[in-house]
């Protein structure tokens, strides 16, 4: 990668150009940290109990009712952000939205199977399951480079 610094007083405001071939994992990192997409750490409630959670230890995200679950080795926690909140937080190379009530962690997840209906049967190392809808199964695909041909 070449990275260019232009530092003039000219410049009213800093600006950054990415020009690439095609999107990595670098590219989409350098552009969550621009856009700040950083989370260091989640309050999750158990109970009368407030738990510090890393959100790399967190095995996905689901809504239940008007709360949102975040689930860990260690249990579930009641969130107080909204789904849509921890998808602009958390980094896109991390996590993933699998239908309107669940985010993975992609590290947690074990393998994907084609299901009915063009949905995703989604297996974690938990043993938990889940489903993708196929509204975001393409995007899915996407991130995991699973729709490109073999050349």
């Amino acid at each position: 990668m070449k990275v260019l610094l232009d530092v003039d007083v000219k410049h009213e405001e800093t600006s950054v150009t990415i020009h690439c071939r095609e999107m990595d994992d670098s590219i989409k990192e350098l552009l969550d940290f621009f856009n700040e997409r950083k989370t260091d750490f989640l309050v999750g409630k158990s109970g009368e109990e407030q738990h510090i959670l890393n959100p790399k230890d967190v095995h996905h995200f689901h809504s239940e009712g008007d709360h949102v679950i975040a689930t860990t080795s260690d249990g579930a926690y009641k969130l107080k952000e909204k789904l849509y909140e921890l998808e602009e937080s958390l980094p896109s190379n991390t996590f993933i939205r699998l239908s309107k009530s669940v985010i993975a962690n992609l590290y947690e997840i074990r393998h994907f199977e084609p299901s009915f209906n063009g949905t995703l049967s989604v297996h974690f190392k938990s043993g938990y399951k889940e489903y993708a809808s196929r509204h975001y199964v393409v995007k899915i695909k996407e991130v995991l480079k699973l729709n490109r041909r073999d050349q």
